[in-house]
């Protein structure tokens, strides 16, 4: 009797025990490489919808690889979020990333802006820009007319080694092949007002004050001065035009930012949600309106005029997971043309 009594009084205490532990706060792990402050509705309007908190890192792309490749197993990491396909598709290389499959992100996201393993979530056009003074937009309707030698010391553009580049040699190459490629490449060196430095925006800003007749430029850098109320990126704005490269041919190179769940996320059930997320209308709307991107989703609303006055285009076609493996090819072929 007295050992039935102990029994009973055991089990009970353990019970109060179990309802007395607070429950297990839900939580998400996110690397980012995306440092944009509009980002952070994304991540607050997240957390209120579903109750998971977000702890968040920002780094460098490159570095943010490196550790989640030293953390292995234990990697507190679960979802890798950052900007091109080139750098998406170094990390999935990597093997950083695992399998995901979701009938949501299956019916939102277009199969030619996803993999089994990482999504798009906005796009950005990889544009030519030139003085209007300087140089005709008859002069620079396709990427191949940047090597004409009558623009020889007229572009100005960022690295070769940047991914955004990349990205275009490796639309290029995949168009074009790598000898065509190499040469454009090597058309593109003789044409160089000065040796490659800055981002785009810098490439922006010397176009418009005649340093250089014509660069190459994403898209949500000219509508980020578009859109700026400073007297001196308005004085940007009125000196240069766009062109929507080779809408007569495979179309205008698009890029993306993405994300994808990785292979030892502790929380992979809040990662997969989180990817969802991204792919509503909500947050595809923060993507246009916020950061000056497109959704990839056609349902989402935005409200962007400078990003609806650039008018529309024919978009490459390319598969954007096909796009991300001839990177490397691209590399080889800048850097046998000089292009650093």
């Amino acid at each position: 009797m007295l050992r039935r009594t102990l029994l009973c009084i055991s089990l009970s205490l353990a019970g109060l025990s179990a309802v007395a532990q607070p429950a297990k706060e839900a939580v998400l792990n996110v690397y980012s490489a995306r440092h944009y402050q509009t980002d952070e509705a994304l991540y607050a309007n997240f957390t209120k919808q579903t109750g998971i908190k977000i702890n968040r890192l920002d780094g460098k792309e490159d570095e943010l690889v490196e550790r989640i490749r030293n953390e292995g197993t234990a990697s507190p990491a679960d979802v890798l979020i950052t900007v091109d396909a080139a750098r998406l598709e170094v990390a999935d290389n990597l093997g950083l990333f695992q399998p995901v499959k979701s009938s949501v992100l299956e019916a939102r996201v277009p199969a030619g802006l996803r993999t089994p393993t990482w999504f798009s979530f906005s796009t950005r056009a990889r544009v030519i820009v030139h003085n209007k003074a300087a140089v005709k937009s008859d002069w620079v309707q396709t990427y191949e007319d940047l090597a004409d030698p009558r623009l020889k010391g007229q572009v100005c553009v960022r690295s070769g080694a940047h991914p955004y580049n990349l990205s275009l040699g490796a639309a290029l190459i995949a168009h074009n092949g790598e000898a065509k490629t190499e040469a454009w490449a090597k058309g593109l060196v003789a044409n160089f007002a000065r040796a490659p430095k800055g981002g785009d925006t810098d490439q922006l800003r010397s176009v418009a004050a005649g340093e250089c007749g014509v660069t190459i430029s994403n898209t949500y850098y000219l509508v980020r001065l578009i859109r700026s109320t400073k007297p001196e990126d308005q004085e940007v704005v009125k000196n240069i035009a766009i062109v929507w490269p080779n809408q007569k041919t495979w179309g205008t190179h698009v890029n993306i930012s993405g994300a994808g769940v990785l292979k030892h996320a502790p929380n992979r059930d809040a990662a997969v949600k989180f990817l969802e997320y991204l792919a509503s209308d909500e947050a595809q709307g923060y993507f246009a309106n916020g950061n000056n991107e497109w959704p990839v989703v056609k349902s989402a609303v935005t409200k962007n005029a400078a990003l609806e006055s650039l008018g529309n285009f024919k978009p490459d076609a390319l598969p954007i997971g096909d796009l991300a493996k001839t990177t490397t090819a691209a590399q080889k072929v800048f850097d046998r043309a000089g292009w650093k």
